[in-house]
C-alpha cells in the first residue's frame, strides 16, 4: 500500500510540473499576437518579440503582469516611423475632417494649428472659385451688388464653415452632409486610390530594399532609396 502511495504522489508530482511548464509557455496576452510573438518566461518577467521591428529581432521584457513596457515600444515606434507624416499638413487635415477625430486626436497645439491652417485656405480657395463661377451668372447686376454678394458668399462658405463642423458634438459621418465644402475637401484627402496594384508594386520594391542587413537604414535614407528606384527610368541610373 505504501508503495502505491508513493506512486500516486510522483503522478500527483509530475502533473504539477507539467502544469507550471504550460504555464511558463503559454502567451499570457493573446490579445497581442498581431504585434507580439511570445518567446518565454523569466522569472516574473515575460520575454516578447516585436513583429514590427521585423527584419530586426527585438526582444521586448515586461512583468507579467503589466504591459506597460510594450505599449511604451509600439507608442515610441509609431512616432519614430511616422513622425515625418506627423508633420504633414495634408494628412493632419485629412484627420481633422473626419467627424471620428476632429482635433482631439492629438494634444499637440501646433499640429492642431497647422491642420486648421491648411483647411482654412483650402476652404477659402475653394470659396473663390465658386465666387468667380457665380460671377458670369450675376453680370446684369451692378459692380456693388456684385461685390458685396461675392464677400457674403465666400464668408458663408468659407472658414466660418469650419468653425460650424468643430462645433457640432456628433462624430457620425452624415454630419458632413451638412458641411458641404468640409465634405468636399474630406473626400479629397481621405479617399484611397481606387485599385491596389499600384501599391503592391511600391511594397514589392520596398521589400527589396528593406533587408535584413539593412535593418537600421533612416525612414528618409529608405524613402530617397525607393523614390530614385522607382523612377529610374527618369533619372538614368541603374539600381
Amino acid at each position: 500500500m505504501a508503495v502505491a502511495g508513493e506512486v500516486v504522489t510522483m503522478d500527483e508530482e509530475e502533473q504539477s510540473e507539467r502544469k507550471e511548464e504550460e504555464i511558463q509557455n503559454k502567451n499570457p496576452w493573446p490579445n497581442l499576437e498581431e504585434l507580439f510573438v511570445f518567446k518565454r518566461q523569466q522569472g516574473n518577467n515575460v520575454i516578447m518579440q516585436c513583429k514590427m521591428c521585423l527584419p530586426s529581432k527585438t526582444e521586448l521584457s515586461a512583468y507579467k503582469t503589466s504591459t506597460s513596457n510594450l505599449r511604451k515600444h509600439v507608442v515610441q515606434g509609431v512616432q519614430k516611423r511616422f513622425r515625418v507624416m506627423m508633420e504633414d499638413r495634408e494628412l493632419i487635415s485629412a484627420a481633422i475632417l473626419l467627424p471620428k477625430f476632429k482635433t482631439g486626436w492629438t494634444d499637440k497645439v501646433e499640429v492642431t494649428e497647422a491642420g486648421l491652417l491648411y483647411v482654412r485656405h483650402q476652404l477659402d480657395q475653394m470659396a473663390d472659385a465658386e465666387v468667380e463661377q457665380g460671377a458670369e451668372s450675376r453680370q446684369h447686376l451692378s459692380d456693388e451688388e456684385d461685390y458685396f454678394s461675392a464677400m457674403k458668399s465666400r464668408k458663408s462658405e468659407g472658414s466660418g464653415e469650419l468653425e460650424g463642423y468643430l462645433a457640432c458634438a456628433s462624430d457620425s459621418m452624415d454630419l458632413l452632409n451638412s458641411f458641404p465644402n468640409i465634405k468636399k475637401l474630406s473626400l479629397k484627402l481621405n479617399t484611397g486610390l481606387p485599385a491596389s496594384a499600384a501599391c503592391e508594386r511600391l511594397f514589392s520594391s520596398a521589400g527589396l530594399l528593406f533587408t535584413a542587413k539593412r535593418a537600421r537604414i533612416t525612414a528618409q535614407n529608405f524613402e530617397n532609396q525607393l523614390l530614385l528606384k522607382l523612377n529610374k527610368s527618369f533619372t538614368g541610373l541603374k539600381l
